[in-house]
């Protein structure tokens, strides 16, 4: 019994938890099922029974992390700052090294998305879904497609491209395009692009460039994940940060370091943005009286500790800001967990719905696209968009 790997779970980090049990009331796990198995002060007592061979790695508690959603609540609420996020995905390559076969669901799913190939033949599906009008019977992941935008008419993608601003350049940026993002919501990259350029970057978009490596690291796959980080600092080795427009993709390059002892400056472009309005390289638009719902992704909220930048970023567009749910709970999208888990990520959905219902907003800005798909399928006449496209289309209004 015990860990089979060289990376497992750091015996301080799960030592740093005193049970207080003070987490538990911001799990979505905890919330929907009141069990202290499915909490993170149970899921860390589990990990620590493994750890000292008093409890083994089985079935069991291979499915009580599989539970975990991963949105790191936990962390932001703990006063003893134990980096549970951290614990849970060694736990899980802890899992999948043990395992005699291979696994499915999330590490499955992941594979699909990061693949390029197997991404776009999804995507002819989900087109073919959407024109036909079947998206939301498709069974499995097929039936994310209700959540996602039309396909029909995206915009190309534009790995390969350079930016030039019409002026000097403050900086040379690269923007990861992502898998789901640039197949799914292209959209965004072009409001991204066009931002940028305004606020005097160059922009970069290499066309060598691979998926962050997030899903792959939290299903527990870290040969994987290493492997891509190594080739994301490689693809942008010639730039100064790397500007993501996903919250679960920026959250993961910031955590390079961790992963691979090797750092790749990163932000989210709700940063880049918000710090360009601050100095004056962006303007502040004229009052819209719309009201916008902000909704927290996860992995910005408590990822990346990021709250007042989409929110800037919303204000300076013109419109007034609208927190539908200040607790930030997860929406249940959880990146492949709405896959693995489609009851419980349906409920969780339907709250965060009564949530933005109950704000009366007709607009959401929201920073994940995971997030997007997930408020999609559950609201009906709601606008969902990114906070940095709301900014691009008011900017192109007053134009």
């Amino acid at each position: 019994m015990g860990w089979k790997t060289d990376h497992p779970p750091d015996a301080v980090g799960l030592n740093a938890c005193i049970q207080c049990g003070l987490c538990n009331p911001h799990c979505p796990t905890f919330r929907l099922t009141g069990r202290e198995d499915a909490s993170p002060r149970g899921r860390l007592t589990a990990m620590a029974a493994v750890a000292k061979g008093v409890a083994p790695m089985d079935d069991t508690f291979a499915d009580m992390l599989d539970f975990c959603l991963g949105c790191r609540a936990c962390e932001t609420a703990c006063p003893s700052l134990v980096p549970y996020g951290e614990l849970l995905e060694a736990a899980r390559a802890e899992v999948e090294a043990a395992r005699t076969r291979p696994s499915l669901g999330a590490l499955a799913w992941g594979r699909a998305v990061a693949s390029r190939p197997m991404l776009a033949g999804l995507t002819a599906g989900m087109r073919t879904a959407q024109a036909v009008g079947v998206a939301d019977r498709l069974p499995g992941p097929g039936g994310q497609a209700s959540g996602i935008r039309p396909l029909a008419d995206r915009p190309p993608s534009r790995r390969g491209e350079v930016f030039e601003p019409s002026g000097e350049a403050v900086s040379t940026v690269g923007l990861l395009v992502g898998c789901v993002m640039d197949e799914w919501f292209r959209p965004v990259h072009e409001a991204v692009i066009g931002v940028l350029l305004l606020a005097g970057h160059r922009v970069v978009v290499p066309d060598d460039q691979v998926c962050c490596g997030a899903l792959a690291s939290h299903a527990g796959a870290r040969d994987e994940a290493v492997g891509l980080a190594h080739r994301n600092r490689e693809a942008f080795s010639d730039v100064e940060v790397v500007v993501a427009d996903a919250a679960g993709c920026g959250a993961h390059l910031k955590r390079y370091e961790h992963l691979i002892g090797e750092s790749l400056p990163a932000a989210d472009v709700t940063e880049v943005v918000a710090a360009a309005l601050e100095g004056g390289r962006l303007p502040t638009l004229p009052p819209t009286g719309t009201r916008i719902g902000i909704q927290d992704p996860c992995h910005l909220r408590h990822g990346q500790r990021i709250t007042d930048e989409p929110r800037a970023v919303v204000t300076a567009a013109g419109h007034t800001v609208v927190d539908i749910d200040p607790s930030g709970m997860c929406c249940g999208a959880a990146g492949s967990w709405a896959v693995s888990h489609p009851r419980e990520s349906a409920q969780l959905g339907e709250r965060k719905a009564t949530e933005v219902a109950a704000a009366g907003v007709a607009m959401v800005a929201s920073a994940n696209p995971g997030c997007e798909m997930q408020l999609r399928q559950h609201l009906d006449d709601v606008r969902i968009a990114h906070p940095v496209e709301l900014y691009w289309e008011a900017v192109l209004a007053v134009s």
